[in-house]
């Protein structure tokens, strides 16, 4: 694949970072495999080797790259990190009850929610043992903030999921939990294997938690706004699943009391009816909470791109500037 001819920033970066990235998923070929259990590798192929942009694990190796980082350690970091990302989504497939993934029918689907729970234990007890091999506490703690903060995340989501006294900083939380959490784990333990400054560590983190959180925003105003072929989801599916994001939560906020009746019987209690998707949308138009939300978005990839400025002049670090436009750029 010639470089030049590829327009997308985390194309570019899986270019340049070709043969870390095969180191990477051969070893999550190797530390996937069970004697025992051979439905774990079924199970784990199936989600793993569905595709993706593995943009999580990229951002480990893009940062101990723009370091210079002679070992292989990162690659035993990216395979933790995308590790404990599969095993969050066998988790999450089976708390949503969903039934496709990546455009597949997901593992619990396929198999059953026990068979997605465990296998997905199992993949956060390989990610541990992965992390320890490095032998860095501070790789160690890291990681293991990152998890617990996931599951917090998740737990959060549940509880807030259609609770209409939701906040944007509530909002906030959930999507530091489950998205942010492992972008910034992701960028900074790449940054402390490769024996960055304590400043530079810190703007990795900052880049990484900016960047999963506009990441997070652009996929939920997609949800009203996207094309279905594009994102693979009908238009209006987290309306349907009685899912609070910020679109809806900034139209709540503004709500006149009938307003906030129609709210409370859709989201709340569930009790959805033909034109309620397209009266929702009129409320958020109402009170430009699409275009609200969108501007966040925008501002959030903004903090992104100025916590690279202390970083070193290097390629990776203008592909991860243009990674930050990218996943908003989805919005225009």
């Amino acid at each position: 694949m010639n470089i030049g001819t590829i327009s997308k920033p985390h194309e570019r970066l899986a270019e340049i970072l070709a043969g870390e990235m095969d180191a990477v998923n051969q070893l999550i070929r190797t530390r996937m495999a069970s004697e025992h259990a051979p439905r774990i590798p079924e199970v784990t192929a199936h989600l793993v080797e569905a595709g993706g942009k593995r943009l999580r694990p990229m951002l480990t190796l893009a940062a101990a790259r723009m370091f210079d980082y002679p070992g292989d350690h990162h690659v035993r970091l990216a395979a933790t990190v995308e590790f404990i990302h599969t095993a969050t989504l066998l988790h999450d497939d089976v708390v949503d009850e969903s039934a496709q993934r990546r455009g597949r029918p997901t593992a619990n689907l396929l198999w059953d929610n026990k068979s997605s729970v465990l296998v997905g234990d199992y993949l956060f007890s390989r990610s541990f043992q992965l992390m320890v091999e490095t032998g860095s506490l501070r790789v160690l703690d890291i990681l293991a903030n990152a998890s617990a903060t996931i599951a917090e995340g998740e737990v959060l989501q549940m509880t807030a999921a259609t609770d209409l006294g939701t906040t944007e900083a509530i909002y906030l939380q959930v999507v530091r939990g489950k998205t942010a959490a492992l972008f910034s784990a992701a960028t900074e333990v790449g940054g402390v294997i490769a024996g960055a400054s304590e400043a530079q560590v810190k703007a990795l983190y900052n880049y990484g938690d900016a960047l999963g959180i506009a990441f997070q925003i652009a996929d939920d105003l997609l949800d009203y706004q996207g094309d279905s072929k594009a994102t693979g989801k009908n238009v209006g599916d987290d309306f349907r699943e009685r899912k609070l994001t910020l679109p809806v939560i900034k139209a709540i906020a503004q709500a006149t009391p009938d307003e906030h009746a129609f709210w409370e019987r859709t989201i709340g209690r569930g009790r959805q009816e033909d034109g309620d998707l397209d009266h929702a949308l009129s409320l958020m138009n109402k009170y430009s909470t699409l275009e609200a939300t969108r501007s966040d978005a925008f501002g959030w990839a903004a903090k992104a791109k100025a916590a690279l400025d202390t970083l070193p002049d290097h390629e990776i670090r203008t592909l991860l500037r243009e990674l930050a436009d990218y996943v908003v750029s989805r919005l225009n």
